[in-house]
């Protein structure tokens, strides 16, 4: 199998998530963004542990499933603090998240 298909792959999907991550004003798709990337990161360990040989067997493959777990435990997570976002401010825009707990007519 040639690496090279794989590779590229995972490149544009690792780039179409961060641009996801940077462009995007909603909150589910901010998410959905970092998901692709961890897609991406877990094409490059399975296809890097299929073509390098190393000591330890397997060894990208049991870090894709590490990161799978990873991006369950995120999706609840941020699914939870979107819910809670939403309940508060009736919207998901990460653009009108307030950072500070200040209230809006102070400077």
């Amino acid at each position: 199998m040639r690496p090279v298909i794989p590779y590229v792959t995972a490149a544009l999907l690792f780039g179409l998530g961060v641009y996801g991550v940077l462009r995007r004003r909603n909150a589910v798709l901010v998410l959905m963004a970092v998901e692709l990337m961890l897609n991406a990161v877990n094409l490059i360990l399975v296809t890097a542990d299929t073509t390098v040989r190393a000591q330890l067997p397997h060894g990208g493959q049991v870090f894709a499933l590490f990161v799978i777990v990873l991006a369950a435990a995120e999706i609840g997570v941020g699914l939870a603090i979107v819910l809670q976002l939403y309940r508060l401010r009736a919207t998901v825009a990460v653009d009108e998240v307030p950072l500070t707990d200040r209230p809006e007519g102070e400077r």
